[in-house]
């Protein structure tokens, strides 16, 4: 049995006019074979052209200036109440078309801010917040999470969101002790404490007791704690 090289069994899958010349595959639903590509089946082959590519080399225009013959190879808008259509121009004269073009010509200083004004929201219908575009009042849904109040508050109801406490002062041991020998919490200010004080004392002084000192082992529980929040700053 004769050995056969790697290049002739390669060469037996294509025809001898191939050989040595460039080649691509052609392939095709029914058929799958090798033709080069200086095969005269190429120049038969013809590609569609795309529709913008056939309406680019119908449309060649010459320009819209009157008197100019050449070729139109740019656009220019024609202005207002008439978007998305366009001049073609030459170079020079769509220059001469830019420098004097004016999209708000004719109109009037108030109609040129309202167009202005409604370019910032793209010429879109706007409504105030809080109501829908028919002017109704927003209500807020049963199952709607308003944690602040937002669409109440619009509607000028009390939000249902609680008012937010202030935090709440942190202080010692020795501090917190004292407040509760006054009956006061730790949100108590120095005005609170020093009215406090003063009342209790004269509740408690044997002098205002018909000269009773029962009362004086609270009394001096009472001044200590005073004097206590006093040192830490509090009173």
């Amino acid at each position: 049995m004769r050995a056969v090289s790697p290049a002739a069994r390669h060469a037996r899958h294509f025809p001898a006019r191939c050989r040595g010349h460039l080649v691509r595959t052609v392939r095709n639903p029914i058929i799958n074979h090798v033709t080069a590509v200086n095969s005269s089946l190429f120049d038969r082959v013809r590609i569609r052209p795309s529709t913008a590519e056939a309406a680019a080399e119908s449309d060649a225009l010459a320009c819209d200036h009157p008197g100019c013959g050449l070729l139109a190879s740019y656009r220019a808008p024609k202005g207002r109440q008439r978007e998305g259509q366009y001049f073609h121009f030459c170079l020079t004269h769509v220059q001469e078309y830019n420098k004097g073009y004016n999209y708000f010509a004719g109109m009037k200083d108030d109609e040129v801010s309202a167009y202005q004004k409604d370019a910032i929201t793209g010429h879109r219908p706007t409504w105030t917040l809080g109501v829908n575009a028919r002017g109704e009042p927003l209500r807020a849904e049963p199952e709607l999470n308003d944690p602040f109040g937002v669409f109440e508050r619009l509607r000028g109801a009390r939000p249902h969101a609680a008012k937010a406490e202030p935090p709440k002062r942190h202080v010692g041991r020795l501090a917190a002790k004292a407040l509760e020998t006054l009956g006061l919490d730790a949100a108590a200010d120095k005005d609170a404490i020093r009215a406090r004080y003063k009342a209790l004392v004269k509740r408690l002084h044997p002098d205002a007791n018909g000269g009773d000192r029962s009362r004086e082992d609270k009394l001096r529980e009472i001044i200590n704690a005073y004097n206590t929040l006093k040192s830490t700053g509090l009173a």
